[in-house]
């Protein structure tokens, strides 16, 4: 595994725990690499962590993306459906999921609710803020569906903004590598890993984590992001009970 490269100012000390995470789950996440729709196996895999990370007694929440589904910004591109129908078709892709998310995770005995930021009552809760803060605090995790309810909005910017809404100590990335490199350590194998970096150092790099809006919310807001390499077993439970794995991005 490549090295870690510290970043160049001295780091934050990272919280030993938090009390109510945010976390980020792409839609490929549900599915097979290179994949579509939602794997049976995957599925299971992904309840089972939110299970264990859960156990620990934190209030979890959780914004899916749709990419397994549908995506909107490809769909678009072939220049047959305008971009704001593209994006709405996106965001009922992440219903899907989450409902699928929701009903894994009640079958292997967490209570959970799914809230979709557009108005779908006859499968979920519309998302109203006080309302996912009170499923919290009983000790629901809440799965949030559709996005921001807006076209030209990434998923990565809804989880920033319902971070800020929800009050969470930090924004979980979930992805496939253990953290941020200075480049892609598939295509280049000398890139090194951040421990630490601040989001404007993340920004000016352009290293894309995740779009500029959310990365802009999180730093306006105080809330740190923690990128994590979420198909290793128990990383989602390590990551809330603050060992210092992936890449700490703060202030």
């Amino acid at each position: 595994m490549p090295s870690a490269q510290p970043a160049a100012s001295a780091p934050p000390a990272r919280p030993r725990t938090f009390k109510r995470v945010l976390l980020k789950i792409s839609g490929e996440a549900f599915c097979t690499p290179d994949g579509f729709g939602i794997d049976p196996a995957e599925l299971r895999a992904i309840a089972e962590e939110i299970k264990s990370a859960h156990a620990v007694g934190i209030q979890l929440a959780v914004v899916v993306g749709g990419g397994n589904i549908i995506r909107g910004a490809a769909l678009a591109g072939t220049g047959q459906i305008p971009q704001a129908t593209a994006d709405y078709m996106g965001m009922l892709g992440t219903v899907i999921n989450a409902l699928a998310l929701r009903e894994r995770l009640v079958k292997i005995g967490v209570d959970s609710r799914a809230m979709s930021a557009l108005e779908i009552r006859s499968v979920a809760e519309p998302f109203i803020r006080g309302r996912a803060i009170r499923h919290l605090e009983k000790g629901r995790v809440v799965i949030l569906a559709a996005g921001t309810g807006n076209p030209f909005f990434t998923t990565d910017t809804c989880a920033a903004l319902r971070a800020t809404e929800l009050e969470c100590d930090v924004l979980l990335k979930a992805t496939k590598v253990d953290g941020i490199y200075t480049a892609d350590p598939k295509s280049q194998p000398a890139a090194t890993r951040f421990e630490h970096i601040t989001f404007a150092e993340t920004i000016s790099r352009n290293l894309k984590v995740m779009d500029t809006a959310a990365l802009a919310l999180c730093q306006e807001n105080h809330i740190p992001i923690l990128v994590f390499d979420f198909k290793k077993s128990g990383n989602i439970r390590r990551v809330v009970q603050g060992e210092p794995i992936g890449t700490y991005v703060h202030a």
